[in-house]
């Protein structure tokens, strides 16, 4: 009888255990930190710092609906983003991890992206729509976003073509990407449908990861 109960508690203590591992959890574990740098892409008749800005840590990227694009000859809409630089990718386990704050009233903008696909431009674009951060125009990923700070995860399994989407740790999508080609971290303000006036989103904290 007594073989019985310690049983039972070695058993009610190793489930204990596996619940406890499964909670604490994080999106990053198995990964590996990678170095990489930042090209700021912005109005192109505007001064970086009238649309950006880099201090105590926290950038801050903001557009105006009447903003000029990025470059000229291009009919693409107003943004101020941050590309990616050294770790462009076509297979592999990607992941990018930024903490990011949406003032109220910032609407209709893209604020993270996986660029480069095989049917669109993109493969993942996270958006911002009246105060809930979704995939494109599609499932919502986060509601009431508004003037608080948001950790945010984004791993693509390029091989399996699979991206997973965390937001403070808990994982909220998993979706197919949108096909093979040469992808990259893209995030800041990218003007979408129905944009409010001024745009802006902030980050902190931002970091890119593989599976080695």
């Amino acid at each position: 009888m007594k073989l019985s109960y310690i049983s039972m508690f070695l058993v009610i203590l190793t489930f204990e255990e596996i619940f406890v591992n499964i909670c604490i959890a994080d999106p990053i574990d198995g990964f590996t930190s990678v170095p990489f740098t930042l090209d700021l892409q912005k109005p192109y008749n505007k001064p970086i710092g009238q649309r950006y800005s880099n201090l105590g840590g926290v950038r801050r990227f903001w557009v105006f609906s009447n903003d000029k694009p990025f470059k000229l000859n291009t009919d693409t809409k107003p943004r101020t983003e941050a590309h990616v630089l050294g770790q462009d990718y076509t297979s592999g386990v990607h992941q990018f991890e930024g903490h990011v704050y949406i003032p109220r009233g910032t609407s209709g903008v893209s604020i993270m992206q996986i660029f480069g696909g095989e049917v669109s431009a993109s493969t993942l674009q996270l958006r911002v729509y009246n105060g809930e951060i979704k995939r494109y125009r599609e499932e919502v990923i986060e509601s009431n976003v508004y003037n608080r700070w948001l950790r945010l995860n984004v791993i693509h399994n390029a091989d399996e073509g699979q991206i997973t989407i965390f937001i403070n740790g808990v994982q909220k999508l998993e979706v197919a990407d949108r096909g093979p080609g040469t992808k990259y971290f893209k995030f800041g303000v990218y003007t979408q449908n129905a944009p409010s006036q001024r745009m802006e989103s902030r980050w902190r904290k931002v970091k890119i990861y593989k599976k080695m």
